[in-house]
């Protein structure tokens, strides 16, 4: 489920609590940190009285996306292949609730962590825009950006701007070969990168939902360099550090898989793999797209007390609009053209619209109270979810941290994307289009992790688990 939303996720692994690492005196400190253990996906619901469902004007659109996009979607995961039914056009946003085409009001939880931009970011925006949008040269905002993910992410001293997840992984993949000198990478089952060609390669995701192995059109050279272990197993990681002695250039994964729906680490998983890249001087990555600001200021790698040597970032630094980054250590960093020989560039990156969302988006998240109220909220819905799920007679499970979360009709428990295909994705289509006339937007796959947002309020969540106990006495 991990693409859809952008406030809550749930999964099924455990997490691990340790001392945050602190960076510089400027930066907040972690709040206590708690992974919940129940079962849910995604959240909110719609008005009591419910009128008509009817999609005729989604139709009517989608009918018309398939002559003029591959498939009717700019995204795969959109065009509903995985659940079936009438893909919804969607036509405005307000808080934690959208609105579709015909007047169809739905609780969503594929937002920014946000909600829909708060009136302070869109304030912010509509003075930047006065200004322009795009210069193609640097901008004052990219120092002011910049300088606040320095100051809250623990292994970024020095951060390029791009413009998206994918982008900011092709980024530090190449930084990664170049640092080293060594061409091989890891990877894990499940986890997803982006769309680059090194990372199609057991991918999860949009391509675990459309049942596709890998994807044509991804040469053989493309992928040779990159391995891949069953994610929460050290021994595989291990194994592959034996067999290619000398040849890894580093580690990338998600620290909480988003991308199989959401499955937390094993207590010592992160930190072994900290401990086996380090003996074999290999990079670790941390592709926290999804989880950066999302399970504390500092991200997954504050809320585990784990520091990787480059990140990347995404999805909320952006504040909804399109933005990415990658970071870490200074001497790796310095590799970058212009100050080194490694070359990537951007005519988008840096531009002051996206750089004004990500400023405000920050600061408010910088307030005290954002991720104990998350935590409240996502693991209630969760809980909830899950507990309906077993009192109606069906097998599942699920876990939350903070602001994201997932659930699997399977009883568990889920470590990796092999426990995670065990899934029965078949009530989970039932489920979703159920869940979409009670007026709740999850992601449309049962392999994307859910998200909460600071626009969901109590009610919204009581609304949701209502509307969930509903349909999964139904299915």
């Amino acid at each position: 489920m991990a693409g859809a939303v952008a406030g809550v996720g749930v999964g099924l692994g455990l997490s691990c609590s340790t001392t945050t690492t602190t960076k510089l005196s400027q930066r907040r400190s972690s709040s206590s940190k708690t992974t919940s253990r129940c079962c849910v996906k995604m959240a909110v619901s719609l008005d009591e009285k419910k009128k008509n469902y009817t999609l005729q004007k989604s139709e009517e659109a989608f009918a018309a996306a398939k002559d003029l996009m591959p498939g009717g979607v700019n995204s795969p995961v959109r065009a509903f292949k995985s659940v079936g039914g009438q893909p919804i056009i969607m036509d405005s946003v307000k808080g934690s609730r959208m609105w579709d085409l015909d007047g169809n009001e739905y609780s969503t939880s594929i937002m920014w962590v946000l909600g829909d931009l708060r009136l302070s970011v869109l304030a912010a925006l509509a003075e930047t825009m006065k200004k322009g949008t795009s210069f193609g040269a640097p901008c004052l905002l990219e120092n002011v950006l910049a300088e606040m993910v320095i100051l809250a992410v623990p292994s970024i001293e020095m951060v390029r701007m791009v413009n998206s997840g994918t982008e900011a992984c092709m980024g530090v993949l190449r930084l990664a070969r170049a640092f080293t000198g060594k061409e091989r990478i890891i990877k894990f089952e499940g986890c997803y990168h982006g769309h680059a060609d090194p990372f199609l390669v057991k991918a999860g995701s949009g391509v675990a939902t459309l049942g596709l192995p890998d994807s044509p059109g991804v040469p053989k050279g493309a992928t040779y360099e990159t391995l891949t272990a069953p994610f929460n197993d050290i021994s595989a990681v291990e194994n592959l550090f034996e067999t290619n002695k000398g040849e890894i250039a580093g580690i990338i994964l998600e620290p909480v898989v988003g991308n199989s729906g959401f499955i937390a680490p094993e207590p010592e998983f992160l930190n072994a793999i900290r401990k086996i890249t380090k003996e074999n001087g290999a990079l670790l990555i941390f592709d926290e797209v999804m989880t950066g600001f999302r399970l504390s200021y500092g991200g997954a790698q504050e809320y585990f007390g784990i520091t990787p040597d480059l990140s990347t970032l995404g999805k909320v630094i952006g504040g909804g609009l399109p933005v990415g980054a990658y970071g870490g250590r200074k001497e790796i960093m310095e590799m970058l053209a212009p100050a080194g020989p490694m070359y990537q560039a951007g005519t988008l990156s840096g531009n002051p619209f996206a750089m004004t969302a990500g400023i405000h988006t920050l600061k408010r998240l910088q307030k005290p109270g954002t991720y104990e109220y998350l935590d409240k909220i996502t693991s209630e819905l969760v809980r909830g979810i899950v507990d309906a799920g077993k009192k109606a007679g069906h097998a599942m499970c699920g876990g939350s941290i903070r602001g994201m979360f997932g659930f699997f009709f399977t009883e568990g428990p889920v470590y990796n994307f092999e426990d995670a295909k065990k899934s029965d994705t078949a009530k989970f289509a039932r489920f979703y289009r159920g869940m979409l006339e009670e007026g709740v937007y999850f992601a449309p796959s049962e392999f994307e992790a859910g998200f909460t947002s600071l626009a969901h309020t109590l009610e919204d969540i009581q609304k949701t688990i209502a509307a969930a106990e509903k349909v999964l006495q139904q299915i």
